[in-house]
């Protein structure tokens, strides 16, 4: 199993490639299965996920081609997936292809809008709470399909005699970025108008959005709570580009604030991370827009003030960054609460940074205090820092703040079962060693 070396202590400088989002590439692929005609992706991530997903779609039948370089000698590499799904032999998603990831859920709607029916298994993914898919079952039934769950898949087929999803107007009880998604996707081929109230406004479903449309697709509102799509009878095929992830950038940027040094963030958005980059600021990083991408600049943490912060549904703090900002948090000054209220166990990392020396306290599942190790003020003596150890990562972005914390830290540290990593981040130890960090797969 692999495992990352990390030689904790170097400032990061540089410049480093922002890659396509997993989360936008993922429902993107599946809205391939929504036509018969070529579908082209470009910037399209290296990741675990993106390689299950196009299983899954070859699986079914679909023609699938990939053109990337195949490994992270080049981390600035885009991949390029052409996908035709015509003819497919099968609708399913079998449980033994998608057990390790959520996104497969987001097959369901675009089979059921084409075909008429699918056989969906019940999503795995990173073990960080109670993830449902019970909005995106009341939606499609309001929808008119008729939906069991059974042996722990989900079936979907419409009635007898209908050939089309039906528009509804569809108010969710949550926002839920994969049931938009799914809804979205399905309500493209339905047959009338359908409106998503209370829907997520994710930079990633925008950008799905965008690409339905050159589809052929009619939808507006995107990017807002209320979407309106028009259904058509056909989709036909596009090129598109996906949207750089701004989780990596994110997560880049937490690393950059904590270990100090200048680096430029290549095709990374200002825009899709205001509420990272508002706390940022305030913690004493310099953060802007520049040309095709961000500029960070950090004098260290060791004279950053620590930043407390609530995660919620976009525009707000993402909970995919909770704990890579908590790992700032970490070797920061001062003393900082974060509120996670997106998922019930998203802390499991707290236990890992204790073990490198962080001094973290959880109140309850969602709440964590976090007493920063450059602490000087209210007659706090500053204590030693983070010191290497090795650590397991327990999920995805888990795995990201143990990274960041393991940058920091003096000595060296062991991030175990970074499989976990290679599912949402492209080629990351080599990036790292482009910024000037001592890091290595073992």
């Amino acid at each position: 199993m692999d495992k990352l070396l990390i030689r904790g202590g170097r400032a990061l400088h540089g410049e480093v490639p922002v890659s396509g989002a997993k989360n936008a590439a993922l429902p993107e692929l599946c809205a391939a299965l929504l036509t018969a005609e070529p579908v082209v992706l470009h910037n399209v991530p290296r990741l675990k996920d993106i390689a299950t997903m196009l299983a899954l779609i070859r699986n079914m039948g679909a023609a699938v081609e990939r053109i990337e370089d195949p490994d992270c000698s080049r981390p600035d590499a885009r991949g390029v997936v052409r996908i035709v799904a015509d003819p497919l032999h099968r609708t399913e998603a079998p449980y033994e292809l998608v057990k390790t990831m959520r996104a497969s859920v987001l097959a369901l709607g675009p089979l059921l809008a084409r075909f008429g029916e699918a056989r969906v298994s019940l999503p795995g993914g990173c073990a960080i709470g109670s993830r449902p898919v019970d909005q995106h079952i009341k939606g499609l039934a309001a929808m008119g399909a008729d939906i069991a769950v059974e042996h722990g898949y989900m079936i979907a087929r419409l009635p007898e005699g209908r050939t089309r999803l039906k528009g509804a107007c569809i108010t969710t009880d949550m926002v839920t970025v994969t049931g938009t998604e799914n809804l979205l996707m399905a309500a493209t081929l339905a047959e009338g108008e359908t409106i998503l109230a209370n829907a997520a406004r994710e930079p990633e479903i925008v950008d799905l959005a965008e690409m339905l449309i050159r589809m052929g697709a009619k939808i507006e509102g995107h990017g807002t709570a209320r979407i309106r799509i028009q259904g058509v009878e056909r989709l036909g095929g596009c090129e598109h580009q996906v949207v750089a992830d701004r989780i990596e950038a994110g997560t880049f940027l937490c690393a950059v604030a904590a270990t100090g040094g200048e680096a430029f963030l290549r095709h990374g958005r200002v825009d899709h991370l205001d509420a990272v980059i508002g706390k940022l600021r305030d913690a004493g990083v310099e953060v802007h827009s520049h040309g095709d991408g961000i500029r960070v600049k950090s004098p260290g943490a060791a004279r950053l003030q620590a930043q407390s912060f609530r995660t919620t549904e976009y525009p707000g703090f993402p909970t995919d960054m909770q704990a890579q900002f908590m790992a700032l948090n970490v070797v920061a000054q001062g003393r900082s609460t974060v509120a996670e209220t997106i998922f019930e166990n998203r802390f499991m990392h707290v236990s890992e940074l204790l073990r490198l020396g962080a001094r973290i306290r959880t109140t309850d599942a969602r709440q964590a205090e976090i007493e920063g190790l450059s602490n000087c003020d209210d007659n706090t003596e500053p204590v030693p820092g983070l010191s290497g150890a090795t650590v397991m990562a327990t999920d995805l972005r888990a795995s990201a703040s143990l990274v960041i914390a393991g940058l920091v830290a003096q000595g060296e540290t062991v991030v175990d079962r970074i499989y976990h990593l290679d599912r949402g981040y492209d080629c990351m130890e080599a990036k790292l060693r482009g910024l000037g960090a001592d890091v290595e797969r073992i």
